[in-house]
């Protein structure tokens, strides 16, 4: 266990927005750029949305929608709350947001796209913000919706929720629903996942019922297998097939924003399937984030791959025929000026099957080629602070072509973002109309964890901080002298009255070289910086909550302040966690018990209502590089359990314990779950021949180190040459097909390929 103490945070200070700057890393810039803080407090926010009036709408993924009336407000108005229909678990809630930019009173409405907690057709709540096991968010899988609704925005006050569609059946807890945004030609634009396993390659054949979302061939029920499935990530293809109704998973839709119906003009206004007539790209695995290129109709999605791509597609002309970006037969496909690499995906391809066959057999048309893909092992900007490895699009944006504050190289630029990494780059269009993609350069690195890129009316790059207690940040540039950074910090924080407090501001900064700072202070919280120069201060307090802050100044008259929250006459409770030991090690389906309390100075034992729960997957990729899933929370409770979730390694999981005294000071416990592994062995008879396990492929003998009891399919790629001889697939040792599932064994464990 690690005990974090969190002494002054004011239970409110979560709930609504404050002008205190959120807790965060040290960012770097170019010089002339500084990020600061616009808002923070926000719980999970993900989209971020100018409206023509000049308000600003934030979303959080719970379905909570807050809205500032400019970006100088520093208190919001909650304007909807649509948490009873939204699934908020895993990488599902509300996730896309758009502003009709059609001005007021004509039409005034903010339409939102998000995970419904129900089947498609169904009513919420079906699984309330979880998934029981069974069926098991990553086993068989908590089968949902997508649903793009608007809501009218004449006032702060949302009108009554408007449904356009109902549709993307999901089953799994990632690759959920997207982003939306409006083209030039007024139609607007969806995106959304294929609702497949990331753990596996998914062609439909798990499920409680088994194929849950009814994919070819056979219906809700059907066991779903090489060649001829047609389910899991293979929906992304669903439009290649014509005997059936279409799916939406992993599209592109192009939309009447009035009626949801497809807009006048889509390539396949002919068809006498609505869905079939919405669509206007596919191909895609998880299209998280989209962007318009100004002045046009454009699309440009950033689209989160799999083991080894991340792609930014474009769409130059979208009713000029339907684009096909190859998911899952494809993957990665960048073609520069030595030419297209291979980019079949391994995990498909070894299964042979019929709808990524017929692609392959359709030639170097059949799918289009990325706009820029960047492979994970790979750094995107050569010898950048940025890592390498774990790799997520999360978000992308265009500068505008004319005016702004940014330099003049900045104009039509592409921003783009990336969760796992922590950085947004920007890709500048050298001179030429278009983003050239060999003319990239690191903008923000150790950034905020961004899952939103969007450029302001006053033409400064914002994003959305994606935490617990987030934030929505904005990049400003100043061609002359850069404001500083105020940095103060505390101790103690709270504690019985009279309580003396030293504060320090030598963390504060300033990004212009040999810049001088001057410190003033505000420790009495009346508003008026006189109680202290320099950069250390002390101060003694009586009963109360006090916000006492500081400000620095350069020598050019710029300045930033930074405050904090000192509570005198309570102290922090104390948050204990029970159980479980952080030497419980976990499988694949394990149910794992957790209990705890607090205790406090003031109110002694603090009662259930007082406890709140969360769980958080750390997907890491190297010791230093993981990135978060936020997974599942339980308020007011005491104890409870959850089901251990299938995922690759390495990866572990964190259970906090958060306690609230009825001061509002917090204490958290956390506890770091680590799964139980096995080490599986792959190998071919005769050796050094091909084998596909989960979505790479090696050769053989290696091994993988996999969770125990966690899926993996596996693929005797046949036929292969080595040498001068064909060799084609004959058995398992395992007894299984050429393709087929292995659930991962306690014991560590070889499986071996025969090839004639």
């Amino acid at each position: 266990m690690r005990g974090r103490r969190l002494a002054s945070v004011c239970v409110l200070a979560l709930l609504v927005v404050a002008l205190a700057p959120a807790a965060a890393r040290a960012v770097a810039v170019p010089a002339g750029f500084q990020e600061s803080v616009v808002w923070s407090g926000l719980t999970y926010p993900t989209n971020i949305e100018f409206a023509p009036d000049g308000r600003v709408f934030v979303a959080e993924k719970s379905g909570v929608i807050k809205v500032f009336d400019s970006p100088t407000d520093p208190t919001p108005t909650v304007f909807a709350d649509l948490s009873a229909n939204v699934h908020d678990f895993w990488d599902r809630g509300m996730l896309g947001m758009a502003v009709d930019p059609r001005p007021a009173p004509a039409t005034a409405y903010v339409y939102v796209l998000y995970t419904y907690d129900a089947p498609i057709g169904g009513t919420p709540p079906t699984w309330g913000d979880g998934c029981p096991n069974p069926p098991g968010a990553t086993a068989d899988g908590c089968v949902v919706s997508g649903r793009l609704s608007r809501l009218n925005a004449s006032t702060n006050q949302a009108g009554a929720e408007q449904v356009l569609i109902n549709d993307w059946c999901q089953q799994y807890p990632s690759h959920s629903i997207g982003d939306l945004a409006f083209g030039a030609d007024g139609a607007l634009y969806v995106t959304a996942g294929d609702g497949a396993s990331f753990n596996f390659a998914d062609w439909g054949q798990d499920g409680n019922p088994l194929n849950p979302c009814g994919d070819p061939p056979g219906g809700v029920g059907a066991t779903l297998a090489p060649p001829t499935a047609e389910g899991g990530a293979l929906r992304s293809q669903d439009l290649g097939t014509t005997s059936d109704p279409t799916s939406l998973d992993g599209t592109v839709l192009r939309l009447n924003p009035d009626t949801g119906a497809a807009m006048t003009g889509n390539p396949n206004s002919g068809s006498t399937d609505p869905n079939t007539r919405r669509i206007v790209a596919h191909g895609l695995r998880n299209p998280f984030r989209m962007t318009i290129r100004p002045g046009t109709s454009e699309v440009w999605l950033g689209d989160v791959g799999w083991n080894t791509w991340e792609e930014i597609n474009r769409i130059p002309n979208p009713t000029a025929g339907v684009t096909n970006f190859g998911w899952p037969c494809y993957e990665g496909a960048y073609q520069d000026a030595s030419g297209a690499s291979s980019a079949r995906q391994p995990g498909y391809d070894g299964a042979n099957l019929n709808l990524c066959e017929n692609l392959y057999n359709g030639g170097a048309g059949a799918v289009a080629s990325p706009y820029y893909a960047y492979n994970h092992s790979a750094l995107v900007v050569p010898g950048e602070s940025c890592p390498s490895g774990g790799s997520s699009t999360s978000g992308v944006a265009f500068y505008p072509t004319t005016g702004g504050p940014y330099p003049v190289d900045y104009r039509g630029a592409l921003f783009f973002a990336d969760y796992t990494r922590d950085c947004v780059w920007v890709m500048k269009t050298g001179g030429g109309t278009l983003p050239n993609p060999n003319n990239r350069a690191t903008f923000v690195a150790q950034a905020n964890n961004p899952v939103d890129l969007e450029i302001s009316p006053a033409g400064e790059v914002w994003y959305a901080d994606f935490q617990a207690s987030g934030a929505v940040r904005k990049i400003s540039y100043t061609a002359a002298n850069n404001p500083p950074t105020a940095v103060m910090s505390a101790n103690p924080t709270s504690g019985p009255a009279p309580l003396t407090v030293s504060f320090n501001g030598s963390g504060s900064s300033d990004p212009d070289p040999g810049t001088t700072l001057t410190y003033a202070w505000d420790l009495d919280d009346d508003g008026a910086f006189d109680d202290a120069t320099g950069p250390n201060a002390s101060w003694t307090y009586q009963n109360g909550v006090y916000t006492p802050a500081l400000r620095v100044t350069d020598n050019q008259g710029a300045s930033d302040t930074d405050s904090v929250t000192i509570t005198a006459g309570n102290t922090s409770p104390t948050a204990t966690i029970s159980s479980p030991a952080s030497s419980l090690r976990w499988k694949v389906d394990d149910t794992i018990s957790f209990s705890g309390g607090a205790t406090d100075p003031q109110d002694g034992t603090l009662p259930a209502s007082a406890l709140s729960w969360s769980l958080v997957l750390q997907h890491c990729f190297s010791a230093n590089n993981c990135h978060a899933h936020p997974l599942q929370t339980w308020p007011g409770v005491a104890s409870g359990s959850f089901s251990a979730p299938d995922h690759a390694y390495p990866s572990y999981l964190e259970l906090t314990l958060t306690a609230t005294d009825s001061g509002g000071l917090t204490d958290t416990e956390t506890v770091r779950l680590d799964p139980q592994t096995v080490n599986l062995t792959f190998q071919t008879t005769p050796g050094g021949l091909q084998l596909t396990v989960g979505g790479t492929t090696g050769t053989s003998s290696f091994t993988r180190t996999v969770i125990v009891g966690s899926t993996n399919t596996v693929s005797a790629i046949s036929p292969q040459t080595k040498g001068k001889k064909t060799y084609t697939f004959s058995s398992w040792s395992d007894g299984g097909a050429q393709t087929h599932v292995i659930t991962a064994p306690a014991a560590a464990t070889t499986y071996s390929a025969r090839f004639r």
